[in-house]
């Protein structure tokens, strides 16, 4: 029977959360978090925040273009327009996830798994997710942004826009694992969130990127199976 106590990483009762599950739940599901119109802004702002970063290398080979190719101004904000209006999207699909999860009891009101068993099989499968052809492909056309303006080239704003949706697209298809880690250290932790905005940027240097992408997996892996056990070390 669930307590309604939220747990960390390593299956240890979450203060704050308990001090949640004391309360009335019918006051808990009336909290802001519990509704979608604070959370999807919540997680707008957070993406935007987590994402500017890792933008860098795209906005960058669209810059040399302008200097070299027929690349204007507005095409920059273009492109830059497109990718963040797919991970606004995706804060959407998120948000949906999140309160499907909070409302059958999956995760507390802080966006905490409630059983290591859930937190370590999520880590398990972004850790996997990082082996696979899908990762790669993604990987790929996020790190190399050049090669995709080059094979995908398209004038002015609109064109702009466009190749910034597709972008867009090959980077929740590389990222997405990343922010849903938030499920397994807690959404509204700025430290556990940092650390998987690391994760992205790290991925996405031109000099190391294309060498941490499994190591990363590696990690989370073992992570997994670690927090799914720890339970059996607990007295």
């Amino acid at each position: 029977m669930s307590t309604g106590m939220g747990l960390d990483l390593l299956g240890r009762p979450n203060e704050m959360a308990a001090r949640m599950a004391a309360m009335d739940p019918r006051m808990d599901m009336a909290m802001p978090m519990a509704e979608f119109g604070p959370l999807f802004g919540m997680w707008a702002v957070m993406m935007a925040a987590m994402m500017l970063p890792t933008m860098v290398p795209t906005l960058r080979a669209y810059e040399d273009l302008i200097l070299s190719a027929d690349g204007t101004r507005m095409g920059w904000i273009g492109v830059l327009a497109g990718y963040f209006l797919v991970w606004l999207c995706f804060a959407a699909v998120i948000t949906t996830v999140q309160l499907a999860l909070l409302f059958g009891g999956v995760i507390d009101m802080l966006g905490i798994a409630r059983s290591p068993l859930v937190a370590g099989g999520l880590l398990l499968a972004v850790g996997l997710f990082q082996f696979t052809r899908t990762k790669e492909i993604c990987h790929g056309v996020c790190h190399s942004p050049m090669g995709y303006f080059l094979g995908h080239w398209r004038r002015g704003a609109a064109g702009g826009l466009r190749m910034g949706l597709g972008l867009g697209v090959f980077c929740v298809g590389c990222c997405w694992g990343f922010m849903a880690l938030g499920f397994a250290g807690g959404v509204m932790n700025l430290l556990w969130m940092g650390l998987a905005t690391f994760f992205m940027v790290l991925e996405k240097l031109p000099q190391i990127g294309q060498y941490v992408t499994r190591p990363l997996g590696a990690l989370l892996v073992l992570s997994g199976i670690a927090v799914i056990a720890s339970p059996l070390f607990q007295g």
